[in-house]
């Protein structure tokens, strides 16, 4: 990170200085973008019921692809007066969550995502006066997008003035969000915020009515509610049991008429702690770095990452928690990946810019024309510097492989 985009300037007209690291008036459009949001009655992002979240269907565009944009570790809390951590000196002086949003809002325009993800701890609750104002701050740049988006909650989301479930039935009814508080069938199922997405097929073509990739998201949690373990919370049994389920319905959906398809629809699966699993990697067989002293997992294997495997259709696990771990580990044909930390209020490293992580899917180019199913899924990372600069990109899973 070059040099911090700070979002304040002089108004002397001799002396427009700016800390961005791009041009003064891009800058001003992002300064101005941001506060016209945080001026926005509330009621104008998202006081009113979310009407478009059972309207809005995912599918691939004509081009074959669906891009997600993974969004980790905002930390927001009361926006301009909520200073950033861990920056260079130089890169302190009005820092706040306005960077974080900026961040956001250069991220959206730069890759132009189908969808974005928001992987928790997307408040910090200890520092957010008001819950609700702080959630609608936190993802206003993308309700402002107008792309579809989803979320889930990490271990600080709660700590504000909204319980966990009041989190996420907030959440829910944000403009575009495509959120659930928990799936409808699910008579019982611990936590709040376990759903999945489909996403089909380009329009059109003969796989338009089928879910050619699975989006699963889940609630690993915040801290055990166990008094014999201590750390922070784990995926239940509860909730594996609808995973199980819903993979299971989901592939005899694809492999049943119209078009029925070979084996299941890839999947990907997002939450916010990482599976004990993650521990598995050294630094022979990953792509990106491992900076944290260990992997913030629960203390206890609750087998989440047996089961996805037992279903077979995951092929890629996405998390946050741990703010300076960014890389991707293929382990029995899973890749787990972390994004790496996105807020300027959450922990992280002076001159070790915030990062985001993007996923890309692509569809198979038919003989005949049209497109079939995901024949490749890949990601990348870009870092919050004068150029969004992409690294560490790699391929996550190729239909080519498995055949």
């Amino acid at each position: 990170m070059t040099r911090l985009m700070l979002l304040s300037f002089e108004h002397n007209n001799e002396k427009k200085k700016m800390s961005f690291g791009f041009s003064l008036g891009t800058c001003t459009f992002m300064v101005l973008l941001i506060a016209s949001l945080s001026l926005l009655p509330t009621g104008v992002l998202a006081a009113e019921p979310n009407k478009t979240h059972q309207q809005k269907k995912l599918r691939f565009g004509s081009n074959g692809e669906f891009k997600i944009l993974q969004v980790a570790d905002m930390h927001f809390g009361d926006g301009k007066s909520t200073p950033c951590l861990d920056v260079l000196p130089s890169q302190a002086k009005g820092c706040s969550d306005l960077n974080t949003s900026a961040f956001l809002h250069r991220m959206i325009l730069a890759e132009k995502p189908n969808l974005i993800v928001f992987t928790g701890d997307n408040i910090f609750g200890s520092d957010a006066t008001d819950a609700a104002k702080s959630l609608n701050a936190a993802f206003a740049p993308a309700i402002a997008s107008n792309i579809p988006w989803a979320a889930v909650l990490g271990n600080h989301d709660q700590q504000s003035t909204l319980s966990r479930e009041g989190v996420m039935k907030h959440i829910v009814e944000l403009n575009n969000s495509l959120a659930q508080v928990n799936p409808s069938e699910a008579k019982f199922i611990d936590g709040f915020g376990n759903y999945n997405l489909e996403v089909g097929g380009v329009k059109g073509t003969s796989l338009e009515n089928k879910s050619v990739l699975n989006l699963y998201f889940l609630d690993s949690g915040d801290y055990s509610t166990v008094p014999s373990i201590h750390g922070y919370g784990w995926i239940k049994a509860s909730q594996q049991y609808w995973f199980e389920r819903t993979s299971s319905k989901l592939r005899k959906a694809y492999e049943s008429k119209p078009q029925p398809q070979k084996g299941p629809a890839p999947g990907l699966a997002y939450f916010h702690i990482p599976l004990p699993e993650f521990a598995s990697f050294d630094k022979s067989n990953f792509t990106g770095v491992k900076q944290e002293e260990g992997i913030s997992s629960a203390s206890v294997n609750s087998g989440f990452f047996t089961t996805m495997v037992e279903a077979g259709d995951v092929k890629a696990v996405f998390t946050g928690h741990d703010h300076l771990n960014d890389f991707c580990g293929n382990l029995t044909d899973i890749q787990l990946c972390y994004a790496g930390g996105f807020g300027y209020h959450a922990y992280g490293k002076a001159g070790w810019p915030r990062r985001a992580r993007v996923v890309v899917a692509t569809l198979e180019k038919l003989e005949k024309g049209g497109w079939g199913g995901v024949k490749s899924i890949k990601t990348w990372k870009r870092l919050d510097d004068h150029h969004l600069t992409a690294i560490d990109s790699q391929a996550l899973w190729s239909k080519s492989s498995y055949l």
